[in-house]
């Protein structure tokens, strides 16, 4: 018994090692978009600090700009990195991937709607690493003029969301309608929250609300029902979840007021304002958020001569 009570108790050391050992990476850009990529860290996911340096120069897409840039980590520890790379124009978005996000890969361009030539654009793409299926799930936004009710928009701003898999980043299935939610919608972020258990954090786009909502499902690629009401204020958009100890933070950009905030949720059905509790540097724009290692998180400094 005593052996049992000893074998726990370094099992629960463990367990807090390892949450303390735990830090952030906030990827993000800068207005007007042509710089590249730059990135916040944070030890606690409420308090952050930005490099003050860009990471990654975007060199691909028509406009060559790098908006939203969505990033995540594989099973090997290469992180991946997709991009918005034209405001409207191209038929995809940019990608590149990194051991250490110091040395990248390559830039390439990933064509995705060439079989629809009348997009007007692809916007937002996010990532997310489907650990069931062992594959890699990107989604975006794409309008295609009078393909749905536009209710009050305009048919080039009438967004519905489209998705792509890869294991490799090389060959891609053929892209597909991810949803259709009955309105204009852009800014979709898959959350896994257990076993056939998923979220997806989406704005809805339309003239009266522009604002964010989640609906739900058992699987990453749906299909996703049950769209709940608002629980963010009109003009927000771009959002991100990262898991902390007591529930899910949801950052997003008050990008009307041009402030970035965050909601608490333990249920995804009931939201606290969280405001109050976090800081984020001001110019940061739609980003991703990552765990990764303290250590990770020293060695990066060091490489970027941050303190």
């Amino acid at each position: 018994m005593r052996l049992k009570i000893i074998y726990f108790l370094i099992a629960v050391a463990f367990v807090f090692s390892s949450c303390s050992q735990k830090a952030y990476l906030f990827t993000s850009f800068h207005e007007p978009a042509t710089e590249g990529l730059r990135m916040l860290y944070s030890t606690d996911a409420y308090h952050w600090t930005a490099f003050d340096t860009v990471l990654l120069k975007p060199e691909v897409g028509q406009q060559k700009v790098m908006r939203d840039p969505s990033m995540v980590q594989g099973p090997d520890g290469t992180f991946h990195l997709v991009w918005t790379s034209s405001w409207r124009g191209d038929k995809g978005f940019g990608y590149a991937s990194s051991k250490d996000l110091i040395h990248w890969s390559n830039q390439q361009f990933i064509s995705v709607m060439d079989k629809e030539p009348t997009t007007v654009n692809v916007w937002a793409p996010e990532l997310f690493y489907d650990d069931v299926e062992k594959q890699y799930i990107i989604i975006w936004a794409s309008t295609i003029p009078f393909r749905f009710p536009k209710g009050e928009e305009e048919e080039e701003n009438n967004h519905r969301m489209y998705y792509t898999t890869t294991k490799d980043f090389k060959t891609f299935s053929p892209t597909k309608l991810f949803i259709d939610p009955g309105f204009s919608v852009i800014d979709a972020v898959i959350v896994k929250r257990a076993k056939n258990d998923y979220a997806l954090v989406l704005k809805d786009n339309t003239r009266p609300e522009r604002d964010l909502k989640v609906a739900f499902a058992d699987n990453p690629l749906g299909p996703y029902k049950n769209v709940s009401a608002p629980y963010t204020k009109k003009f927000t958009e771009g959002p991100t979840v990262v898991k902390v100890k007591d529930g899910w933070l949801i950052y997003f950009d008050s990008y009307d007021d041009k402030s970035y905030g965050a909601v608490k949720t333990k249920d995804f059905i009931t939201f606290e304002d969280a405001n109050a509790e976090i800081s984020v540097p001001l110019n940061h724009k739609h980003g991703t958020i990552v765990p990764v290692s303290k250590s990770f998180l020293k060695r990066l400094k060091k490489n970027l001569a941050t303190p």
